[in-house]
């Protein structure tokens, strides 16, 4: 009796010959596991389509939700941006994927698990870090990996054994999609220089074919979760995907960077995450709304370092508990509605109410009602400066760094 492996099955090119790969040459029985989070595709010809290549079982896991719940809104109460400008859609989705892997190993009494991520990508160290965190008693398989098995010839060796697959030497973007973005990759787009074809984009309309009139949105936020849009509850996957359709229609959401990838390598990738880009933008200026300054600096720090555990595929360890526990403490008061405009690409916050905003007009005003004890600033200034003022009475002024030399 062959021993069982579980494949993290897309149902895309990669992973379509992974099951007879798997089954023929690496001698298991192939359990394919498909995780939905939000892929435009049908679960159930995506199981068909597996049990067809050679899987002698499929497991479909509905995960929009707890994708959402449990992975993007954390990732989102941290402003999770890698190098500032990628909210992280993919890397997001590649923990919860591992977490359904592990169940289907243990459910199905399998003694590996495997992937279709290259030898020279972000994902292998993800899907295996996550395994090991979770399980490290479970053999990682991954062929693509020790094969380095080019598109053309994987697209080559499907047409040779009768397995479909969506991407043909005419159409060569490989796509990864979830509710949390879309990234974009291959062909033309390799060339950094290469403006992005419009064919690229599903999501998202170019700024010059989206609406000539902007388009204004209300979200409600609660502890630094969003819970509502224009005043209608929803829940975190529903809320996530109808923003997406909004911001997308405006333009908003699109990216193109040059990455660094994790193993050392420059990569161009292209994104489309509206919702996340405007929920990210929102939560930014609740928060700096509602909490203390002081806070909001070292946040500012951490944000980084909570993107780059998410991108190098640490969620499953003490290091992202400990930030995710700063994280709910800080976003307690988070709470609020923020106004956003969607226009030709551009994403604005141009209001915000909160009960918990830390803004006291009386305080702000420079008009009649100001109440700022304009007296007191003297003395703040002395104690602030006191350290400069004795160290340059000290050494007889300081330098002037600014002046040339002669």
């Amino acid at each position: 009796m062959k021993p069982k492996i579980v494949l993290a099955y897309s149902g895309g090119l990669d992973t379509s010959i992974l099951v007879r790969i798997l089954s023929t040459d690496y001698n298991y029985d192939v359990v394919c596991c498909h995780v939905d989070v939000g892929e435009a595709r049908d679960p159930e010809y995506i199981a068909t389509r597996a049990r067809k290549a050679g899987a002698v079982a499929v497991e479909i896991v509905s995960a929009q939700e707890e994708f959402a719940k449990d992975f993007c809104f954390p990732a989102l109460q941290a402003n999770a941006l890698y190098e500032n400008i990628y909210p992280l859609s993919a890397a997001l989705s590649r923990p919860l994927i591992s977490k359904h892997l592990v169940q289907a190993a243990r459910k199905h009494g399998a003694s590996a698990v495997a992937h279709g991520s290259t030898g020279k990508g972000n994902d292998q160290v993800r899907f295996d870090l996550a395994t090991k965190g979770l399980a490290p008693d479970l053999k990682i398989v991954a062929p693509q990996r020790e094969r380095n098995i080019t598109r053309d010839e994987a697209i080559e060796y499907a047409a040779k054994h009768g397995i479909e697959v969506p991407t043909t030497k005419k159409s060569p973007y490989s796509v990864d999609e979830n509710i949390w973005g879309r990234s974009i990759e291959g062909g033309v787009l390799e060339d950094p220089n290469q403006v992005p074809p419009e064919d690229a984009f599903a999501w998202t309309k170019s700024w010059q074919d989206a609406p000539n009139e902007p388009g204004i949105v209300k979200i409600g936020f609660e502890a630094g979760l969003p819970v509502s849009l224009d005043g209608k509850a929803l829940s975190p996957a529903a809320l996530i995907k109808q923003l997406s359709a909004l911001a997308g229609l405006h333009g908003v959401g699109r990216i193109d960077l040059m990455e660094n990838r994790f193993v050392g390598i420059k990569s161009r990738e292209n994104y489309e995450c509206p919702a996340a880009v405007t929920l990210i933008t929102a939560h930014k200026d609740l928060e700096r709304f509602t909490t203390l300054g002081m806070s909001h600096k070292v946040k500012a720090t951490l944000d980084q370092k909570y993107a780059e555990l998410i991108y190098e595929g640490f969620w499953f360890s003490p290091y992202r508990a400990a930030l995710q526990a700063f994280n709910d403490e800080h976003n307690k008061f988070v709470t609020g509605e923020v106004t956003v405009r969607l226009f030709k690409g551009a994403c604005q916050v141009i209001g915000r109410t909160s009960p918990f905003g830390i803004y006291n007009l009386a305080m702000s005003t420079y008009g009649v009602d100001d109440k700022f004890d304009h007296r007191a600033a003297e003395g703040f200034i002395k104690l602030v400066g006191l350290q400069l003022y004795e160290y340059s009475r000290l050494h007889g002024g300081a330098v002037d760094t600014t002046t040339e030399k002669a």
